[in-house]
């Protein structure tokens, strides 16, 4: 694999991660600066964009055969980069508060066990792979918030949108958790062979 950094799924994660600052603007503007809620719908459609991006880079890298390094290493950091940023702002604007912070906090714990449990591993040449649940748990990481993105410009169209963002928050916390084990048990079945 070599690192291709201008192939088309390396630029698909550059936009990912240049949608960061973006949302975060966005919802900085509204809730801290006291801008409309329309900036919500803006944000939310920023993110909606980073998150078929994540879908298409990995196709298309596949199906292009376009894989590199680059991107193997770059397409997980930019979705722990998106759902970080995201979740702490929306805690700063009150839509994650009380006990579902909890969750955001879990989520944001198990993304840097993972990450760090990773490197170390690299260094022992051992490879994780991303198993199909854990693609679920950022599937279900990116809809959540995307509720809680929308969140009371959503809700005076739809009732609701923020108590599914907060239901949907905590059952990837869930499934957070789970593959967080699962990662912790691969890792510590290296660390006892040692």
């Amino acid at each position: 694999m070599r690192s291709r950094p201008l192939a088309l799924p390396n630029l698909l994660t550059y936009g990912r991660i240049a949608a960061v600052p973006a949302v975060v603007g966005c919802l900085y503007w509204q809730a801290l600066l006291n801008g409309g809620l329309w900036l919500r719908w803006v944000a939310l459609a920023i993110f909606i964009a980073a998150g078929v991006t994540d879908f298409l880079d990995g196709y298309i890298a596949r199906a292009w055969q376009q894989q590199s390094l680059l991107g193997r290493m770059l397409d997980p950091i930019a979705d722990k980069l998106l759902v970080a940023s995201c979740l702490l702002m929306l805690a700063v604007d009150g839509t994650i508060a009380g006990w579902s912070l909890w969750a955001a906090i879990i989520i944001l714990c198990r993304e840097i066990l993972v990450s760090g449990l990773r490197e170390f591993l690299a260094e022992l040449r051992v490879s994780v792979p991303v198993t199909q649940l854990a693609k679920w748990k950022t599937g279900a990481q990116l809809v959540a918030i995307g509720f809680l993105l929308a969140g009371r410009a959503g809700d005076l169209v739809l009732p609701y949108v923020s108590i599914v963002g907060l239901t949907l928050l905590w059952l990837s916390a869930l499934l957070t958790l789970y593959t967080g084990w699962d990662y912790l048990r691969a890792g510590l079945d290296h660390l006892i062979e040692d």
